[in-house]
């Protein structure tokens, strides 16, 4: 009912640790409690439901995966276009531009939402000025959040 790993796909190649974490959701399916040690956060999002994460012996972050990702949210996105469809112009009060680059007949723009505007209310503003290919927010990966946290910097931002 309960299995203990530590850094449970190390040396293993890419095939053999796909099978490893197949019998381990398996196995979590089937209701048993498994416990893993690992600095493959990778692995934590596609396995865990909850996560400790302990820096010099201390925890310094825990909970469920998605609230502690939705709670390292920058509210960035990334937003593709026709490059001939028209620019998309910073709203003040609304959302800034971070980057911008030309791609081979698209444009790509990285843009920072304020607070208090709806991600519906953000998409229906930026279909008004350009045609929009692709509209994505920028979840931090726990990778970004582990760095973020043990080291005190926001990779999150750039």
């Amino acid at each position: 009912k309960l299995l203990i790993f530590d850094e449970p796909f190390s040396g293993f190649d890419p095939v053999n640790a796909e099978l490893l974490k197949k019998e381990i959701l398996e196995l979590k399916e089937a209701g048993h409690t498994i416990i893993f040690s690992t600095h493959n956060m990778s692995s934590v999002e596609e396995i865990c439901d909850n996560i400790a994460l302990i820096n010099r012996s201390q925890v310094v972050l825990s909970g469920n995966v998605t609230e502690v990702k939705n709670r390292f949210r920058t509210n960035n996105f990334t937003v593709r276009f026709h490059t001939g469809s028209g620019k998309i112009q910073a709203i003040p009060g609304m959302f800034g531009l971070l980057t911008e680059k030309d791609l081979a007949g698209t444009s790509e723009v990285r843009i920072h939402k304020e607070p208090g505007i709806t991600n519906s209310a953000l998409l229906s503003t930026l279909a008004g000025q350009t045609e929009i290919i692709s509209f994505t927010e920028e979840i931090p990966s726990m990778n970004d959040i582990f760095i973020n946290t043990v080291s005190g910097t926001n990779t999150t931002q750039a």
